[in-house]
């Protein structure tokens, strides 16, 4: 089933890289801004340059966040490309003409989808979500994971403009934050960005480091006992983003299925030095 639903989200998104994306001469941030910023320079195919630069980006993986982080991005790391490959073959483009609204709109929602569906199955491309944890664990470590990839996709949009115009940079801009909005979407229909998760369970040691060290999150553990049974079991209350919430309830499952795992959509969280809104700020 993961291998069915990656082959869809990879179609998906293939399909709005080389049929709307490149057809209408627009960018996007992430890898596939920088692919398209050095097909600018190189006389190389999209997808053969998405493929090398995918290799690169999973091999730098595989050495700095170890080969459990690798295998996440594995899957999609050959398969999205191969795919790319395919739809350059066929030629087809959706938009009749150029129009780079509708392509920036629709290119949005479809490579919003593919991500999506990848995030809700615990898989990833490996673009810049990976570069940011690399660029987190070695040169960065006090900095958040959300500022980070923000900052690396806002950086390829704006070198985007140097290359192709401000006009297209705008347009790459669109697209980036319709790819945001679909995704929780997708994950979360029109929930909010933020999630509470409690999770009762009797193996708590090995999933609180799990969230710890694998998520950067952080984690609080009090005692509670069953009312029925009179036993005593821990209960785990994490709050992080609907993405990170489905990645915990995957690990969850494998490493405890008897748990109890609740999910509670949150308006708000404030809390100094904590990832989130600082409490001080109206």
């Amino acid at each position: 089933m993961d291998f069915i639903l990656v082959l869809i989200a990879c179609s998906v998104g293939a399909f709005a890289t080389v049929s709307i994306m490149l057809p209408n001469g627009l960018s996007s941030g992430g890898l596939t801004g920088v692919i398209r910023i050095l097909q600018y320079f190189l006389p190389f195919g999209f997808s053969t340059m998405y493929y090398i630069g995918a290799l690169i980006i999973l091999g730098v993986c595989a050495i700095t966040l170890g080969l459990k982080e690798a295998k996440k991005i594995l899957l999609m790391s050959i398969m999205y490309p191969t795919v790319m490959l395919f739809f350059e073959k066929m030629n087809f483009q959706l938009l009749e003409e150029k129009d780079m609204i509708l392509a920036a709109i629709y290119c949005g929602v479809f490579s919003g989808i593919c991500s999506g569906i990848a995030f809700s199955r615990g898989y990833s491309s490996g673009g810049s979500d990976t570069v940011a944890k690399i660029v987190q664990k070695r040169l960065l470590p006090h900095v958040s994971l959300s500022k980070l990839l923000m900052t690396i996709d806002v950086s390829v949009i704006v070198l985007s403009g140097f290359v192709f115009g401000r006009n297209i940079a705008l347009y790459a801009l669109i697209t980036t934050v319709i790819i945001s909005k679909t995704i929780d979407l997708i994950l979360f229909g029109l929930a909010t960005k933020i999630v509470q998760v409690e999770i009762i369970t009797e193996k708590p040691g090995e999933i609180a480091d799990y969230i710890m060290k694998d998520m950067d999150r952080g984690v609080s553990i009090e005692k509670i006992i069953g009312a029925y049974s009179g036993k005593e079991k821990q209960k785990l209350l994490i709050l992080c983003s609907p993405r990170e919430g489905i990645l915990i309830r995957q690990h969850v499952a494998k490493a405890d299925p008897r748990a109890l795992v609740t999910l509670i959509h949150v308006d708000s969280v404030w809390g100094n030095g904590h990832g989130f809104n600082d409490i001080d700020k109206e």
